[in-house]
């Protein structure tokens, strides 16, 4: 593409009061509404009630945060985006970033679990208007289950003064963000549970409770069905996550530690108890820098925590990966080794060999990467960096982010079709970030979109979800 003009015959004013420069969070926002955002804020935030001045009408003013973060917002300041040409004409209570920085740092920790308890409630909603963890009628094993994940991310700030920052397990400063997503074969993950913690919180740190928190919202969800699982790495090895995820009805796979007693049992392992296994795509080994296309795996019956009392110890199955060892450091300096030298990665799973075996077990357990993704889209959007100084405004700010999160995903399922796992950046392109023109006649509100834009049929199937007729009641 070039440009066809010279410089002294183009020109530019901003004068045009009807545009708008994302035209997308009109079908976007009413699904919002009618999954009962801002009623559901309003309700049950109550930072009102404190005294401060700008705790009111907090189902508008989280609505608002929500819009702006879907339109690209990472900071308070970014919610200017929503106040331009004719927004105002497709939406009410279009609040300053200022009031909406205000409104934010009235929260205190009770009011972030108020919001914790809005966004459960607005993914159960959510999942009324779309299958957000669809399983195929038929499916068997691992296309059957809906996965849990939890992990933790550093958030990196770059000021000493916000409140909780703090050096982690990567060296920088930040905070620290526990989250749990759920998925399925069929469907992107979506953030079932989330903490804000400060920046030097080791990553179990409450994990118990979040995981009992995720498997209660995932089952709140409409049409979640089979066998849940709980996938975690091993930094999650622990009796209590364990009991958490028990007590919550599902399985459990989660990486173990390396100790003493589990390097014991994979020795015993005998050699012809090995399965080569070939992966779908090859892995890129960052210790060795090169690709990994096979491996072996064999798996052993297993007692897991059996250094606490009865009652915490579980059984199940030690399933291990084994890779040649390539790492030119490792092995004896200036000679060949007299017999093959393997890497071991080890993960315990109370998930039953009938519904997957040995391989099948390995797969779905390597799976649990698909969280690095959420973390990566959210670090690429509203959790860029935390906007506030105060450690409670940041927590909430992480409440609203999962709930914009879902929202997004709500909408590439209702689209449906190439649409259906799309990223937030593509939605942001393809559906949002469309510009309009608005008119006014006969009493209705046009919005005039770009000729020849290719994702006219995406649009429209989220419009009419959103905005089109009721379905037809069905006959009994």
């Amino acid at each position: 593409m070039l440009f066809n003009h010279a410089p002294a015959g183009v020109s530019y004013t901003f004068d045009e009061p009807n545009l708008v420069s994302a035209a997308g969070l009109a079908p976007m926002m009413a699904l919002a509404q009618n999954a009962g955002l801002a009623e559901l804020a309003q309700d049950r935030v109550t930072v009102h009630r404190t005294g401060a001045d700008k705790g009111a009408n907090a189902g508008a003013k989280v609505s608002s945060i929500v819009a702006g973060m879907v339109a690209g917002a990472d900071s308070i300041d970014d919610m200017d985006v929503l106040r331009h040409g004719g927004m105002k004409s497709l939406f009410d209570s279009v609040y300053a970033p200022s009031t909406l920085g205000s409104h934010l740092r009235a929260y205190t920790f009770g009011h972030v679990r108020q919001l914790d308890a809005v966004g459960t409630r607005f993914l159960a909603s959510l999942g009324s208007y779309a299958p957000l963890l669809p399983v195929a009628p038929s499916a068997t094993g691992a296309a059957a289950m809906t996965f849990v994940d939890i992990d933790d991310t550093v958030i990196e700030v770059h000021s000493a003064k916000k409140q909780g920052a703090g050096f982690g397990y990567q060296g920088s400063r930040g905070l620290n963000a526990l989250l749990a997503t759920a998925s399925t074969a069929e469907a992107s993950p979506v953030v079932v549970a989330q903490r804000l913690r400060e920046g030097s919180a080791y990553s179990a740190r409450g994990a118990s409770r979040m995981v009992g928190d995720a498997l209660a919202a995932t089952a709140k969800i409409p049409g979640t069905c089979g066998p849940v699982v709980v996938r975690a790495d091993s930094a999650y090895y622990n009796a209590k996550v364990a009991k958490a995820a028990a007590d919550g009805g599902a399985k459990l796979s989660v990486t173990v530690r390396m100790n003493k007693r589990v390097k014991t049992v994979i020795a015993g392992i005998q050699e012809d108890a090995w399965t080569k296994i070939q992966y779908k795509n090859s892995i890129y080994d960052e210790t060795t820098k090169t690709w990994i296309s096979e491996a072996e795996v064999a798996e052993v019956p297993f007692t897991a925590f059996t250094s606490k009392k009865k009652s915490l110890q579980v059984t199940g199955r030690l399933i291990v990966r084994r890779v040649l060892e390539k790492n030119a450091k490792k092995l004896a300096a200036g000679q060949n080794t007299i017999f093959d030298v393997y890497r071991h990665h080890g993960f315990f799973t109370t998930i039953d060999a009938s519904a997957l075996d040995t391989a099948a077990a390995d797969r779905m357990h390597r799976a649990h990467a698909v969280i690095e993704q959420v973390n990566a889209e959210l670090k690429a959007g509203p959790l860029a960096h935390m906007p506030s100084g105060i450690f409670q405004a940041n927590a909430a700010w992480l409440a609203i982010t999962t709930m914009a999160h879902n929202l997004m995903r709500t909408t590439a399922a209702v689209i449906g079709g190439a649409m259906a796992r799309a990223r937030a950046l593509t939605l942001r392109a393809r559906i949002i970030g469309i510009p309009a023109r608005i008119a006014h006649r006969a009493r209705k509100l046009i919005l005039h979109l770009p000729t020849d834009w290719k994702w006219v049929q995406a649009f429209e199937e989220l419009w009419a979800k959103a905005l089109g007729p009721p379905p037809a009641a069905k006959s009994t």
